[in-house]
């Protein structure tokens, strides 16, 4: 899952920015609104954390800008602006959330898994497909109660395959959501994660099959028996 991170206070940004990378998410950090602005109306993020009072373009003018573009990322509003009126008019603009500084990090990071599991259409922190389960609270993934151990990027892959279980996900998406700007992931090592993931996954009957010149799509391990996408 790919967030945008715009705050400019550089001690914070970094901070959170370590937070939501230990858990696995790609970050982007922008310092000022028209940055945030350029990077939301040309890159695809699932989740936009904004703060209000930046240089160069107001946070409000940028969720403004973002929803006039019908960008649909979910935003959560992280200001020190917390009067009524302020809250109004930010939610009434398009934010799904907002939060007043200083917040607690334990609550940020429940907002955060919030607005995504949202995002992706889901109402429960457990998604099971097969016989393996996917706790999106801790991001981990278990058969039968016994967890599953994973690498880091491989559970990022694995986690977006597992919330579209049957659908085809584009390659390319699945790079944007994996990868920040300053990043270096090339479709070959997509395709070793693939690999990877196809070995552990295979004791648990399920693989990921390929859509040939689309992307990629977690299935059942026993071939299919309809005529879907080209498979290999």
């Amino acid at each position: 899952m790919r967030i945008l991170l715009v705050e400019d206070n550089k001690v914070l940004s970094e901070g959170l920015a370590a937070i939501l990378r230990g858990s696995g998410y790609a970050v982007d950090v922008v310092r000022d609104g028209a940055s945030a602005d350029a990077a939301a109306a040309t890159e695809r993020f699932d989740l936009v954390i904004l703060d209000l009072t930046l240089p160069e373009m107001d946070g409000l003018d940028v969720l403004r800008s973002m929803r006039a573009r019908q960008n649909r990322s979910a935003v959560l509003i992280l200001t020190a602006r917390g009067s009524a009126e302020e809250k109004v008019r930010g939610l009434d603009l398009g934010a799904d959330d907002y939060m007043i500084k200083p917040f607690d990090i334990g609550e940020f990071e429940a907002r955060v898994r919030v607005l995504l599991r949202r995002q992706a259409g889901l109402r429960s922190s457990m998604v099971s497909f097969g016989s393996v389960s996917l706790d999106l609270t801790s991001r981990t993934f278990s058969s039968d109660g016994v967890p599953i151990d994973i690498p880091l990027r491989e559970t990022g892959l694995l986690e977006i395959l597992f919330m579209r279980a049957g659908k085809v996900v584009a390659k390319d998406a699945i790079m944007q959501s994996l990868t920040a700007f300053d990043d270096d992931l090339s479709p070959n090592a997509i395709e070793q994660y693939v690999s990877r993931l196809r070995k552990r996954l295979s004791s648990y009957g399920l693989t990921v099959r390929t859509a040939r010149g689309i992307g990629y799509y977690l299935d059942k391990a026993k071939a299919p028996a309809d005529t879907g996408p080209e498979t290999r």
